[in-house]
């Protein structure tokens, strides 16, 4: 997750360069469900509205609660399917929350009225994030709901008047990309707090239509549209939050309009802190459970499991040996293609693995998606770059897989 907005600030109250020090806790993302209201033609669970069996019990999902609370994580966002379509949701967020430091929710918003509404509100999660497509029938289309924009946005109104801090969740394809400005908008005449766009990630429903990921032009042209809004919203003391994910090469862009725009000193500094980041955290700074208590390298690795919850704890699983979490922590990681002589790998940390593996059966090739012209990146006479297109609808031969 590229955090725009806190790395923009960087511009006005510069402060020390924190390089990371010591084994990192990961923020974990946990799909407690697998069952949603909605059919989104992203979702990268697969999910749909019906029970979908051995999912964790409530109090297996306890266990390993205490468990990462023991483990000390920075976060925890509990995800879905849809969450609140779990029927002991809110017995699970009450056990949670006395401790973490942050709890996060992840919904669609359709739910989030009446009493629902109320308890989480009471529980006090830290932030609740949104999912919208689209404005009105464009994101009905997206979500496979008649409806579901009026929905989800009575939920963003709810939340506002409760007083819970909200953003909105939004993911550019060939089909709604260009209704960023509006939403944009949307944003601002809400008073909404933050906004994460997220690239398009091939997995699930998304992998199935990936064809339909916003191309490399227009997915440059929204990251130049929210570094500007986000420059907007801070000069004039506008609190809106900015954020992107799913392409690391987000921040190199960032890096060069900082570079067009301020002294040499400023994107010096600037480029020290992206460094200490250092770009896609997978395996790293970030971990998924998944509902029937898989866990991966991050949400979109569902095809790689490093163990399961029922049967080993998370904090084992993730301090052991698994041979992918240690070539993910590698610095630089093992890359190939442009991403291997990219000149920016200490910042983007080689972008999306997930995305190189569906299309190739490398995880370690390059990432299709990254929009950034060759010369940006250092590369001379690199190699024809991957489609997208190319790949569609082929399958490819396991032995092919790194696992």
């Amino acid at each position: 997750m590229f955090r725009l907005s806190q790395y923009m600030e960087q511009l006005i109250t510069p402060t020390p360069v924190r390089p990371r020090r010591g084994e990192v806790r990961p923020v974990v993302i946990w799909n407690l469900t697998r069952r949603c209201n909605l059919k989104c033609r992203h979702c990268y669970t697969t999910s749909a509205d019906l029970a979908f069996p051995g999912e964790l019990s409530t109090e297996q999902v306890f266990e390993v609660i205490d468990d990462l609370a023991e483990f000390g994580l920075p976060a925890l966002i509990l995800s879905g399917g849809e969450p609140l379509s779990r029927p002991d949701f809110f017995e699970i967020a009450r056990y949670a929350r006395p401790k973490f430091r942050y709890l996060a929710l992840s919904t669609n918003g359709t739910k989030i009225e009446g009493e629902a509404a109320r308890q989480v509100a009471e529980i006090g999660f830290n932030y609740v994030g949104i999912s919208i497509d689209g404005v009105g029938k464009t994101n009905d289309w997206f979500r496979g709901k008649d409806g579901a924009f009026a929905e989800a946005l009575s939920g963003v109104q709810t939340c506002k008047e409760l007083g819970i801090k909200v953003g909105l969740r939004f993911t550019p394809t060939e089909e709604n990309a260009d209704q960023l400005p509006q939403i944009l908008d949307l944003c601002e005449a809400e008073g909404i707090d933050k906004f994460y766009m997220s690239h398009l990630v091939y997995a699930g429903r998304g992998n199935k239509n990936r064809g339909e990921d916003a191309g490399h032009a227009r997915a440059r042209k929204a990251v130049n549209l929210l570094i500007e809004r986000a420059w907007d919203a801070l000069k004039n003391g506008r609190h809106f939050e900015v954020v992107t994910g799913n392409n690391d090469a987000d921040a190199v862009l960032f890096l060069n309009w900082v570079r067009d725009n301020f002294a040499p000193e400023k994107a010096e500094h600037v480029e020290a802190h992206l460094r200490a980041w250092g770009g896609n955290s997978s395996g790293i700074g970030v971990a998924n459970i998944d509902p029937v208590g898989k866990v991966h390298p991050d949400t979109y690795w569902s095809d790689y499991t490093i163990g399961n919850v029922k049967q080993t704890k998370f904090t084992e699983l993730w301090t052991g040996d698994d041979k992918m979490l240690a070539l993910l922590r590698t610095r630089p990681r093992p890359l190939e293609g442009r991403c291997g002589a990219c000149a920016h790998k200490d910042v983007c940390g080689g972008n999306t693995r997930i995305r190189a593996l569906q299309l190739t059966g490398n995880p370690w090739a390059e990432d299709p998606a990254c929009y950034l012209s060759d010369a940006e990146i250092g590369v001379n006479d690199a190699a024809p770059r991957l489609e997208v297109s190319t790949f569609r609808g082929k399958r490819y031969d396991p032995e092919h897989h790194f696992y």
